[in-house]
């Protein structure tokens, strides 16, 4: 499978690597960025074309797949080109910055023979699938609550070093739909279906950037549980990005990918708690080979590790003929709970949650 990459930017770096790491089964064919010097650099590295346009991916008639590595708010106008050129495509996250453009990919793949997934590559750690997994099979009974906080630290620099950064054109906001979107979308994953939120937004560590720094919500879910949100760049030096799911037979905490508390009440259905298993942390018998957990999640470039597991879906997905384990659908959930958190901080009310292109 020949891949072109769109955007030779730090994510697109990232994305280079996986493919790289593919071989022989991918390689990568053609690397397009607008500024000349760059889509060389990243191309030469690994022994691909340079282009300066996307109509070179596009027009190709060898380029299987693209992956789309630009500013959030170029997303969905690139993808839906490529899914019309025949191409397959994986877009980075957020699917794009409006539902509206959301939308318009899932036209686009609607009708295309060809198929899109969108990066969330944090559902393909060991610790979030075998959460994932417990709750499917019951082993945390009802679900009551969750906690969801990314308390990362990004400098000024950060924000300065693209005029994009922090803005609402092409970020689609800030801390939360660039660095706390991945996190709401395991939230939803694990407890469902979402339905309203109440939230408030600020920026108190950065200037010059459109968008929030730091963003808090409260999130209603369909089954009834609540889940609270928490999403920071402004949180010096960078702590890990973590996620709770408790229930009323078990909880299990994940912080910086790594699962470090797991208890499922064992028994027939006895008060949990009063049991011998009160409190045991069952998470290293059931993960034992778990890598470190990262002291940080401030570089955005160190994720290649966790992309390739979804690179690899994705190209077994295509040669299987079925769907890919993140769907357009997938993506647009979280990203309709994150245009609600921004609904709801600028109204000061509480808003629905809505799929629909309205936002």
């Amino acid at each position: 499978m020949r891949f072109a990459i769109i955007g030779a930017g730090v994510i697109g770096r990232t994305h280079a690597a996986c493919i790289s790491q593919l071989a022989p089964g991918a390689t990568l064919a053609l690397v397009v960025d607008e500024i000349p010097g760059r889509a060389r650099d990243l191309a030469a590295a690994y022994g691909a074309e340079a282009a300066t346009s996307a109509a070179a991916a596009f027009g190709h008639d060898d380029i299987d797949a693209v992956a789309i590595c630009t500013p959030s708010g170029r997303h969905a106008g690139l993808t839906v080109a490529a899914l019309d050129a025949g191409k397959h495509v994986i877009v980075e996250k957020p699917v794009d910055v409006t539902l509206r453009a959301a939308h318009r990919v899932l036209d686009a793949e609607a009708r295309a023979a060809t198929m899109v997934t969108v990066v969330s590559q944090h559902r393909f750690d060991a610790s979030s699938q075998l959460v994932h997994r417990a709750i499917q099979e019951g082993r945390l009974g009802r679900l009551t609550s969750g906690v969801a906080s990314v308390a990362w630290w990004r400098g000024q620099d950060y924000y300065d070093s693209g005029g994009w950064r922090g803005s609402w054109a092409l970020d689609g906001g800030g801390a939360l739909m660039n660095q706390g979107i991945h996190t709401v979308d395991l939230l939803v994953w694990m407890l469902g279906e979402p339905v309203e939120v109440s939230a408030r937004t600020a920026c108190l560590a950065h200037q010059r950037i459109e968008a929030e720094d730091i963003a808090v919500a409260v999130i209603r879910f369909a089954s009834g549980a609540l889940g609270v949100l928490h999403a920071t760049t402004a949180a010096y030096p960078g702590l890990t990005a973590r996620i709770q799911v408790h229930g009323d037979r078990g909880s299990a905490v994940i912080d910086g990918d790594r699962l470090t508390y797991f208890h499922a009440a064992t028994g027939d259905g006895g008060s949990p708690g009063n049991g011998a298993d009160a409190g045991l942390n069952q998470a290293a018998d059931l993960l034992p080979h778990q890598a470190p957990t990262p002291t940080a999640g401030s570089d955005p470039g160190a994720l290649s590790h966790a992309h390739l597991h979804q690179y690899r879906d994705f190209v077994e997905a295509i040669e299987q003929g079925r769907r890919p384990a993140v769907t357009v659908d997938d993506a647009i959930r979280a990203l309709a709970v994150v245009a609600a958190v921004y609904e709801s901080a600028r109204t000061g009310e509480s808003v629905p949650v809505e799929a629909s292109p309205r936002l």
